[in-house]
This record gives C-alpha cells, sequence and structure tokens, in this order.
C-alpha cells in the first residue's frame, strides 16, 4: 500500500482542560518602567500566562522569557522566544496590553522569571517577574517521586538538559535531568508521542485519533480519516516530509507504518505483510508460512527515514530490523539473529547482512534511529520472538539489555557492530525502552527494569558514562515510560 488516504478529516477541538482556580498562583514583577504585569494560572502547576500592559508594547518585536534554576540544579534554564507574529497570530494581543504563555515552571515553587521585551526599533526593557504555583500532586505517585540514583553534577556536559517520558496510561510528562516535572499533558495517553513544531504530536492507543498539544496547555485533535487503520500503536518518529506512525490495520496487527505532514495530510503507507508476502512469492517462498495476518507476526515499533538513499528502516520486535525503499517498499537489506524463525525463508536468507567481527544482532529491539555519524542504533533489549508458529525456532535471548550501534555495508552486505553500551552491574528490559542520541550525548531508557518494577532513566555523556541515573516505579507493563525521548526546553524560538 503506497497511499493511505489523502487528508485528515480536520475536526479540531478545543480539548484542553479549563484554567480554573488556583489557590497558590501569584505574580509579581519588579522594574521595566512603564509596563504592568499580572498574571492567570493555565491547565496545570507548570504552565502560567503573563498579562503585559503599557503603551510602550505597542512597538513590540518579540518576547524572550527564561525560567531560572532552583539552587543546586544542573539543568539549563527553560527558556522561549515569542515574535510578536505569534503571539499576534494566538489572538494575545491588543494595542496596549499582550499575552504571553510561560511554562516549564516549577510546582509548587516561587518561581524567578526574567522577561526581555525587544522593541522594533532595537531597544528593549527587562522585567524581573515571580511567579508562584501550586503544587503538583501526580495521581498515580509516580512522576513527582523520582528516586535519584545518580544526580547530575552541576556543570557536567551532556547535549540535553529535559525529556519526554511517555508512559501507556497517562499524557505525556517531561522532566529535567534534576528529575524534577518541567510539564505535562492535558490529554490522551502518549505511547505514540513525537516533540515537533514546539509541541507534542500524540496517536491515541484505541483510535486514530491525533491530539496536538501545545506548550501552553492547548490541545486540538483530528481524525485519520481511512478506514483501513484502526489505531495507533508504538512510536512516532521523523519521516521524509512530516512524521511516520505505526498502526494496527483492518486484519493486520502491528504491521503498518504511514507517513503524515504537518497538516495532517496522509502523504504515504506501507503494509509491510503485503510487501514481504508479494517478495517472498516472487523468489519462490511461501509467504503464508510467515506471513499471518490476523497475529503479531511482525510487531513493528519504530520506523526511521534514511535520506542517503530514500529508505525506511523498521524495527520488527518479533523477526529482524529491515531497509525498504521509500517509493516502491522494495526490499533491500535485513539484519537480525539468523537462528530466528525468518531464517529458514531463503527468499528473506537472501537480504540478510552478515555480522562481521562478532557482536550482537538486534533482539527484540525498540527506538531504531540514524546517528551523527551514520550508525544504526538501536535498543537491542535481547527478548527472543513470543510469536511464531508452534515449534518454531525462537531466536537468541541476551542475559543483559544493550544500546547497540552498527555500520551497514549495503554493497558488500554486512554490518558491523562498532560500539555498545552496556549498563554496569547489568540491566535488563524485556520489553519497549529506547535509547536516543542528543548532540554526542544518548538518552537510554530500561522500561522494564528489575524484572519490570522500575524504569530507569540515564543520561550518558559523549564518552558513553553515566550522567546522571533517575529511577520511577513501574505500575505495570510499559505503563510508566515505554520510550523517553530528549526535548529542547532550553531554546524554543516562535517566530510565526
Amino acid at each position: 500500500m503506497k497511499t493511505l488516504a489523502r487528508s485528515f478529516c480536520v475536526c479540531f477541538a478545543a480539548l484542553a482542560l479549563g484554567c480554573g482556580g488556583s489557590s497558590a498562583f501569584q505574580v509579581s514583577s519588579a522594574g521595566g518602567s512603564g509596563v504592568a504585569v499580572t498574571g492567570t494560572p493555565g491547565p496545570t502547576p507548570f504552565i502560567g500566562f503573563l498579562h503585559l500592559t503599557g503603551q510602550t508594547l505597542a512597538a513590540l518585536d518579540s518576547v524572550l522569557w527564561t525560567v531560572q534554576p532552583k539552587a543546586g540544579s544542573a539543568s539549563k534554564p527553560v527558556s522561549a522566544r515569542y515574535a510578536y507574529a505569534a503571539l499576534q497570530r494566538r489572538g494575545w494581543v491588543s494595542e496596549t496590553s499582550v499575552t504571553v504563555p510561560v511554562f516549564g515552571l516549577y510546582a509548587g515553587a516561587e518561581n524567578q522569571v526574567s522577561v526581555e521585551l525587544q522593541a522594533t526599533d532595537g531597544s528593549r526593557q527587562d522585567l524581573a517577574v515571580r511567579i508562584t504555583t501550586d503544587p503538583y500532586e501526580d495521581p498515580e505517585g509516580v512522576y513527582d517521586h523520582p528516586t535519584i540514583l545518580q544526580p547530575r553534577p552541576a556543570g557536567s556536559a551532556l547535549g540535553f538538559d529535559f525529556l519526554a517520558l511517555k508512559p501507556m496510561r497517562a499524557s505525556v510528562v517531561v522532566v529535567d535531568t534534576d528529575g524534577q516535572v518541567r510539564w505535562v499533558g492535558t490529554s490522551t495517553p502518549s505511547a505514540a508521542t513525537i516533540f515537533t513544531g514546539n509541541g507534542f504530536v500524540v496517536g491515541s492507543p484505541t483510535s486514530t485519533q491525533v491530539a496536538r498539544l501545545e506548550l501552553d496547555g492547548e490541545v486540538t485533535g483530528a481524525q485519520v480519516a481511512d478506514g483501513s487503520l484502526v489505531q495507533f500503536t508504538h512510536n512516532i518518529d521523523p519521516g521524509k516530509v512530516g512524521v511516520l506512525a505505526e498502526f494496527d490495520a483492518q486484519g493486520e496487527v502491528d504491521a503498518t507504518v504511514a507517513e503524515t505532514d504537518a497538516a495532517g495530510t496522509l502523504l504515504a503507507g506501507w503494509k509491510l505483510g503485503d510487501l514481504l508476502a508479494a517478495y517472498m512469492a516472487e523468489a519462490g517462498d511461501d509467504p503464508s508460512l510467515f506471513v499471518r495476518p490476523g497475529t503479531d507476526w511482525f510487531h513493528l515499533n519504530a520506523a526511521t527515514y534514511d535520506p542517503r538513499d530514500d529508505s525506511l528502516i523498521v524495527s520488527s520486535r518479533e523477526n529482524f530490523v529491515m531497509k525498504i525503499d521509500y517509493a516502491t517498499g522494495h526490499l533491500i537489506w535485513i539484519l537480525g539473529d539468523p537462528t530466528k524463525y525468518w531464517a529458514q525463508f531463503p527468499s528473506l536468507r537472501a537480504r540478510a547482512l552478515t555480522l562481521v567481527g562478532g557482536g550482537l544482532y538486534p533482539i527484540g529491539q525498540h527506538a531504531t534511529s540514524i546517528t551523527s555519524d551514520g550508525l544504526l542504533m538501536l535498543f537491542n533489549d535481547g527478548t527472543p520472538s513470543v510469536n511464531q508458529p508452534r515449534g518454531a525456532p525462537a531466536g537468541q535471548a541476551l542475559s543483559t539489555s544493550a544500546v547497540s550501534a552498527y555500520e551497514i555495508d549495503p554493497v558488500a552486505m554486512t554490518a558491523r557492530e562498532v560500539w555498545r553500551f552496556e549498563h554496569q552491574p547489568a540491566l535488563s528490559s524485556a520489553y519497549c525502552s529506547s535509547a536516543y542520541e542528543a548532540g554526542q550525548s544518548l538518552l537510554v531508557n530500561y522500561a522494564q527494569a528489575d524484572n519490570g518494577s522500575t524504569v530507569r532513566v540515564l543520561g550518558l555523556d559523549g564518552s558513553r558514562q553515566v550522567v546522571f541515573d533517575l529511577a520511577y516505579r513501574n505500575t505495570a507493563a510499559c505503563d510508566t515510560s515505554w520510550n523517553a525521548a530528549p526535548v529542547p526546553f532550553d531554546q524554543l524560538r516562535f517566530d510565526e
């Protein structure tokens, strides 16, 4: 399937929680002659709105605000710049007043916020604002009670300071590298999530509804207008033009990936069972023995666009990692454990990469991505297949989970594990989990550590040494944080 549908049925609606009252929210300011500041609370304690009034605002060009870190924090300040056009587009501007959202506030604290007003003539006014917020109490008692196994040292080098935890039962949660909650979503559970365009896009785990979560608390929604799709399943990843998402489809479990653009138009789609069945049949194999619609034979959990050859790399937890041509869906290569069931088919073996120099094959893997130096990186869970036909080989099992990075030679049809991170002492996560690059650093999320009872979130520096280590109670399965990704809360710009 190349084209799934032409567009979303756009039915954006106000889904955000109302601001309501707040017992503690207060705003006070000093400095900035001629500008008065008041405030109202947002839908969570991490969001507030500053209302600026004064004649000098008529020449406003932009507003830059910074939430200063707490004493002892090693994370950078949350900061954002709003161009006048961006504020105007949201209806937050009048002749003498401007409303500015501030997010990333500390809950239950007096926040020190610096506000810089830039005028069109290049002049500026500086305001010192104090915002007192209500406490935050996580209904699950999880995110506001981290166990800090290794605090991040002050001045330590990392390529990120904030990360989004993606729960299966709750909305997305942003924490800093000190373990402080700095933002929570107000909409659907956030398994299928991506941070894009200065906001979160979340696909529903029970339908094809999409929610767009703005950082100021506004939530809008849309519906994928394609009757063959049932629900989002795993992650949302960057695509060729827009974003890549995994779906259950009618009669097919966890084996469909599609790309949508920023406006919600569905650009392209690939039913991986159909593509593999066509390839195997043409090569003389019986695809019905491998492609088994209605069962979780593939278990697609990640998709990565590779611009170097206009292709997709997709992760099948049950089988392998494979690369297909973006335009045609043609199978290019397979990287996976050759002791699994898939390797019994000559057509699939013909596309298999040879792992040279020893190393680990991807086994039960998640979170494929391409690093800045062109390696294929993934979280190597190490769990054998669980949904193969009765009596079929499930493959190897790893004694510990790892992050593996591979160099692929598509001409020689080889792969080489260039480096591997294995925590000491050993950590394992049977399912879910992730590893993503930010600069020269890595964010690693063990979704099911300690036999599934704990989530471990680690920051690694450029030498892959642990800089911080946070632990959260896991309620069940992969509920607390099935996947985690860096988010740039320290350098946001809203230009239009």
